[in-house]
């Protein structure tokens, strides 16, 4: 019997490629999509609705009709986003949260995924492989909001019984979404640039390292500790996951090897000091243990991809990069 998925936040970075990846393994009926303000050209084909996750009432309205049993709760503000106006970040990310928690276990809701992020970790975390268990001390209101979300997650499991999983994702680079008010987006709108322009303004300084994932391997980590069994599962507030580390320098100097004129220049901004507090790596050791996580894409294999997919979006004249063998296993 395939899950009846309620998605908020349909319209997002991950979810506009979430909700296709959902209605192509379960089915296109069994996935319900719901954004505060989606348009049909942001999601595939298939029910969609208006929904807005401060309004509880509507929640539990539009769980209980579509007699929900797995939710992937995506609606969120991101970290930029979150400093320019922290109170909508800690409304939104925080009061969000808790209306879905709040309905799913009135509702019968069997299964929750909740994405936190690298955000959680502070400018004290180790800088290399930030293990699972460093203190969570972060400086801006997203990292507040996701550690904040972990406890509250946890809270839900140990007192309601909820089965809320969680990862800890790094960066993501996306081909099918433009980026939405994040410290990494600018691993997302340097491709746009090098393809439509030839160069691009980098808000982080040439050296800044960061853990980054594409989004198929994204999309991987989401389903895959979904459908673990529930003995395999033992955080509820969230598992780091990683798959690749690279500067700002080097992912330009990738780009620059399929194409070879691009020109990049580097003009840290506010949202150097967010980057900055956080780690390079983290150590992911505890998703591969108890739930076999994996990634398929490092910096090479992405690049290519990522080149050929926007390309063939844009309709910029090359239409393929050389991918050097495909997705290849980094570890």
């Amino acid at each position: 019997m395939p899950p009846r998925i309620l998605v908020t936040g349909a319209a997002g970075q991950i979810g506009s490629e979430l909700v296709a990846a959902l209605r192509k393994r379960y089915g296109g009926d069994t996935v319900v999509a719901t954004d505060k303000a989606a348009t049909r050209a942001q999601v595939s084909a298939g029910v969609l609705e208006q929904l807005d996750v401060m309004h509880l009432s509507s929640v539990e309205r539009a769980m209980k009709s579509h007699r929900i049993d797995t939710v992937y709760h995506l609606a969120a503000i991101l970290s930029a986003t979150g400093e320019a106006n922290p109170d909508l970040a800690w409304d939104v990310n925080m009061d969000g949260l808790k209306n879905i928690l709040d309905a799913a276990s009135r509702q019968g809701v069997r299964r929750i995924f909740w994405p936190s992020s690298i955000g959680v970790f502070g400018p004290d975390a180790p800088k290399a492989l930030a293990p699972q268990d460093a203190a969570l001390n972060p400086t801006t209101m997203y990292g507040v909001t996701k550690v904040a979300g972990e406890l509250l997650c946890a809270y839900y499991s140990h007192k309601h019984g909820l089965d809320v999983r969680s990862v800890r994702f790094p960066g993501l680079i996306s081909s099918e979404a433009r980026p939405g008010g994040g410290t990494t987006d600018y691993a997302v709108e340097i491709f746009y640039s090098a393809l439509q322009t030839g160069r691009y303004a980098c808000f982080l300084s040439e050296g800044t390292v960061l853990p980054m994932m594409y989004m198929p391997d994204a999309l991987r980590a989401a389903v895959t500790l979904m459908e673990a069994d529930p003995s395999d599962v033992t955080l509820h507030t969230g598992y780091n996951v990683g798959a690749m580390s690279f500067s700002a320098g080097e992912l330009a100097a990738e780009i620059r090897n399929h194409l070879p004129g691009f020109q990049v220049t580097f003009a840290p901004d506010s949202r150097q000091a967010i980057a900055d507090s956080w780690p390079r790596s983290v150590d992911d050791s505890a998703a591969r243990r108890d739930w076999g996580w994996r990634e398929e894409f490092d910096l090479k294999a992405m690049t290519s991809d990522m080149l050929t997919r926007l390309a063939q979006r844009l309709g910029t004249g090359q239409k393929t990069f050389n991918t050097a063998g495909g997705p290849r296993r980094k570890r």
